[in-house]
């Protein structure tokens, strides 16, 4: 009866039988990480701002076209050191998925984090970008404002900041969307959360005409920390507690903070020459090239 109980109408495990085995599961593929990354209690941007920095000032607008809630940011405190601390939001409640598009940013909010950003470097504190979004608006309005300039004007603003940046990839790291905080001195990962050119599903759905391939897309985008560490892509993997960073939400954000002021303080003594230098060179070394050639 139990075995009965435990199974959907078409035979299948019920969803909510599968939620909660993934909780309980260490996740042992890709689609496993993809789906602990997007859990719904996962702790998002917001959660770790209120459990890590103190008298944290939100900072709205982009001074162009107006505020996009997708993007939090504002000076604040990190153990009593001055920083500026940037995320990407997604909402829990459905009124505030819809109020945060689901952690899908805009143009403005971009050019709201690039203005914190400019502003965190005017003062000289350090910046923390936390990444967890499925990618960048694609609507209509975001297309009409500059969505692609929005992106890679940050890309390249980031590339000269003189004051320290670490971006952690805390859920989803979904693409440009994500990149476009992600240029970092340090880049850090959460045990479970997922960073990839697209979604699994889009990629599914491009490479083989089919979204429901997205698990084996998955398994081909190499998207999980343990593959980009790797690859060389981050420089660290936080661990998260037993089950996931949703089991836990006080000690996922505790081993955080510890990984944050080690970053910090590793990268206090550089200077701002060294800085952009070593953010450059970073980023210039990734990914692989080739040129074809005849034989002789």
């Amino acid at each position: 009866m139990r075995e009965q109980a435990l199974q959907s109408g078409n035979g299948q495990p019920s969803p909510d039988h599968r939620r909660s085995s993934l909780r309980r599961a260490v996740p042992t593929t890709s689609w496993d990480c993809v789906q602990l990354a997007r859990h719904p209690q996962r702790p998002h941007a917001l959660d770790y701002i209120g459990r890590l920095f103190d008298r944290f000032h939100e900072i709205h607008g982009d001074r162009a076209f107006g505020d996009d809630p997708a993007v939090v940011c504002g000076f604040c405190f990190f153990r009593g050191r001055p920083v500026m601390a940037i995320g990407q939001q997604k909402g829990r409640r459905t009124e505030e998925k819809l109020h945060r598009n689901f952690g899908m940013p805009r143009p403005e909010g971009y050019r709201k984090a690039l203005r914190a950003m400019k502003l965190a470097e005017k003062f000289g504190r350090p910046i923390v970008t936390l990444l967890d979004t499925p990618g960048a608006y694609p609507g209509m309005d975001a297309e009409e404002r500059g969505q692609a300039e929005a992106i890679a004007r940050n890309l390249y603003e980031m590339a000269q900041l003189s004051v320290p940046l670490i971006a952690v990839c805390i859920g989803e790291g979904g693409s440009g969307g994500a990149l476009a905080l992600g240029v970092g001195n340090s880049v850090l990962m959460l045990e479970n959360a997922v960073y990839s050119v697209i979604s699994p599903e889009s990629c599914a759905a491009i490479v083989w005409r089919d979204s429901g391939k997205a698990e084996l897309a998955a398994e081909a985008l190499k998207l999980t920390a343990d593959d980009l560490m790797r690859l060389g892509l981050v420089d660290a993997i936080i661990t998260e507690p037993p089950g996931g960073a949703h089991e836990d939400m006080d000690e996922a954000a505790s081993l955080l903070g510890d990984a944050l002021e080690q970053h910090l303080n590793a990268l206090r003594t550089r200077s701002p020459e060294q800085l952009e230098e070593d953010r450059y060179k970073k980023f210039r070394k990734m990914g692989g090239f080739f040129v074809e050639c005849e034989a002789p």
